[in-house]
């Protein structure tokens, strides 16, 4: 069965995020896709399916090497991008639609540079759980003094995370993912996954971030798209809270 390896987020071979695609998962069961993903064991294996509504160009979904997830971003970007590059669409389709767990996904396509682009629009508020993580316990889970940071919330579309914020680029440096710590406090809470970062969260902004997701098998992972969707989110709410 054909498989392609591509490195998302980065112009460069073996740089950036790497995913593996199966462009044509077809006869492929549950157990056989997560087995795959667990063989391959980088942060997500993507298998493609034909679509459930003709409307739409193909139906993705989404292994990690522990479990399936309804929605990720540099795996939806990545898998476009390689089946562009693969001819599987139109060559004059610049935006094409992705069946997910979450539901369809539009991606933009720009296909005459040096390498493939994909643009992932997507449209959902962000999820949003009462309650906060303490700053003590996310401190405790990075390895950090609890003045290291600044804030610390849930949220999600469609993959939840808990957000980080930092007071400086320095401690998401030093950030260590203590195990124990984690254990205690976020293994069994709505975000599992810890998104640390620095920066202004504003228009022009400019983050630093590390991401630790090891419920899911990921004890790092190079960048995560889903999370940037929700940090979008999140200061889309507070600019229109001004």
């Amino acid at each position: 069965m054909k498989f392609v390896i591509c490195d998302v987020f980065t112009e460069k071979a073996f740089g950036g995020n790497q995913l593996a695609v199966f462009p044509d998962a077809r006869g492929l069961g549950d157990g056989a896709m997560q087995a795959l993903a667990r063989e391959f064991n980088f942060a997500e294996t993507t298998f493609v399916l034909p679509p459930q509504d003709p409307r739409h160009s193909r139906r993705v979904r989404i292994f990690t090497p522990k479990t399936e997830l309804p929605f990720a971003g540099h795996p939806t970007v990545g898998t476009a991008a390689v089946l562009a590059v693969l001819g599987s669409f139109d060559s004059s389709a610049r935006t094409i639609v992705l069946e997910e767990g979450i539901g369809p996904v539009a991606v933009e396509l720009e296909l005459g540079g040096r390498a493939p682009f994909a643009r992932l629009v997507l449209e959902k508020e962000v999820d949003s759980p009462p309650g906060v993580p303490a700053r003590a316990a996310a401190a405790a889970a990075l390895s950090l003094p609890e003045t290291a940071v600044r804030d610390a919330w849930f949220g999600g579309v469609g993959v939840p995370f808990c957000f980080i914020e930092l007071a400086e680029r320095a401690a998401v440096d030093r950030a260590s993912l203590d195990r124990a710590a984690w254990s205690e406090h976020f293994a069994r809470a709505w975000a599992p996954s810890l998104y640390l970062f620095a920066g202004e969260l504003a228009p022009e902004g400019r983050l630093y971030a590390r991401m630790f997701a090891p419920a899911y098998g990921i004890e790092e992972d190079a960048a995560s798209g889903s999370a940037c969707a929700a940090l979008a989110g999140r200061l889309a709410g507070r600019l229109n809270e001004r």
